[in-house]
């Protein structure tokens, strides 16, 4: 059972004053160490890089080498790219990689509101500096990996399935993110499986980017812009609504869940009663 959001402020207050555990392992990142906040703000530039480097270089290495690159490795490779990054930075800054699941985050109320400008710069910088480097490599071809839309596909169509797409894929992340403590980075499963099963149905409509920076960094370096506010606002829909369907599945927010939010997966042990500490 989730705790109360009065539980999880004062599990929040009880971290901020005890400060970091001298018995944990140097690595070990906490919410509150603001001096680490740049290893997490590299982490999600260095992971949304690896994602954009994935989802817009398959499509362009498919033009650069003349159709070697199918489509259904087009939508598994970015799903693939996802699943190895959540298992080796996670557990740092949370894996956010995406400017919807950030703002999802902090309206569910698992992340802080005064960190969500840092991690979605990260992630534009990340996004660019990807979209750069396949520009540099292969030229300006196949549009640089944009998603754009499919033939005869309007951008309120575009809208729709954005929404819906990340409608799934954020709470899928919500909902792994609330059991972090049972399903650990398992989590990285089930959020690769749906981008993959996400991409295979509807890659053709929209190019399934559920992702605003995922989108935006093609979009800046190759020059085409067709579309471009569908693919920010789908995806900011589909979370905001992910978020409401979190709060009917699950209620308040669980600590667990902000530990996963913000890159601490570690247990935690709940505050013990007057009579747990009085026990023999």
């Amino acid at each position: 059972m989730n705790p109360s959001s009065d539980d999880l402020a004062v599990h929040q207050a009880s971290v901020l004053a005890r400060g970091p555990r001298s018995s944990e392992p140097p690595w070990v990142l906490h919410p509150h160490e603001l001096r680490d906040e740049w290893r997490r703000l590299f982490s999600e530039f260095f992971g949304t890089f690896l994602l954009v480097i994935a989802a817009a270089g398959a499509p362009v290495v498919d033009a650069y080498s003349h159709g070697q690159v199918p489509i259904d490795a087009q939508v598994v490779a970015p799903a693939l790219m996802v699943m190895g990054i959540i298992y080796f930075m996670g557990m740092v800054s949370g894996a956010h990689l995406n400017p919807a699941v950030t703002l999802s985050f902090a309206t569910r109320g698992n992340f802080p509101w005064n960190r969500v400008p840092g991690y979605i710069g990260a992630q534009i910088v990340g996004a660019v500096v990807a979209s750069l480097l396949l520009r540099g490599l292969f030229g300006n071809i196949a549009h640089l990996g944009a998603t754009l839309p499919g033939a005869g596909v309007s951008s309120g169509k575009v809208v729709i399935v954005e929404a819906l797409l990340t409608l799934g894929l954020v709470s899928v992340i919500l909902g792994t993110a609330s059991g972090a403590r049972n399903v650990g980075a398992n989590a990285a499963l089930a959020v690769g499986g749906y981008i993959a099963l996400a991409g295979l149905w509807a890659a053709p409509v929209t190019g399934a980017s559920m992702n605003p920076v995922r989108s935006f960094g093609p979009q800046l370096v190759g020059g085409d812009w067709t579309s471009w506010w569908a693919y920010v606002v789908g995806p900011l829909i589909g979370g905001a609504l992910a978020v409401g369907v979190a709060w009917i599945l699950r209620g308040p927010p669980s600590v667990a869940a902000s530990e996963a939010a913000q890159g601490a997966l570690e247990p935690v042990t709940p505050p013990s009663t007057p009579e747990e500490n009085h026990a023999p």
